[in-house]
């Protein structure tokens, strides 16, 4: 059974940076599509980014393109989101998933993730 652990929020002033780690324990992560999605206080979830399988295909919603950078390393069985020039508007419950049920292109819809980390805080603020 996969499981997903994220890692690396907390408490940012705006225009800081903060890289996220999605560690998979369980499973290897090499045939799995994986998503970031965040969740504010009283906001529904949105997907942030993805990347598939390979790596070689990410995709990014509006908000964040320009700012935050997915990435993967098979070999640690992690991945990451690099979020630059972090806004207030970007405070909230980061969570990764996992799917196989995607080919091509990764959505940042999350129906199709079957496989969900804990979450983990972040707070842009002065």
């Amino acid at each position: 059974q996969l499981q997903l652990v994220e890692s690396g929020g907390g408490l940012v002033q705006p225009g800081g940076s903060l890289r996220l780690s999605c560690a998979a324990s369980g499973s290897t992560l090499d045939y799995y599509f994986i998503g970031w999605f965040r969740q504010a206080p009283g906001k529904e979830r949105e997907g942030v980014s993805c990347i598939g399988s390979s790596g070689g295909r990410v995709n990014y919603a509006d908000s964040v393109k320009g700012r935050f950078t997915i990435s993967r390393d098979n070999a640690k069985n992690t991945v990451y989101l690099q979020m630059n020039s972090l806004k207030p508007e970007d405070t909230a419950v980061y969570y990764c998933a996992a799917t196989k049920r995607l080919v091509g292109l990764c959505v940042l819809s999350a129906a199709p993730y079957d496989y969900w980390g804990q979450g983990t805080q972040v707070t842009v603020s002065s």
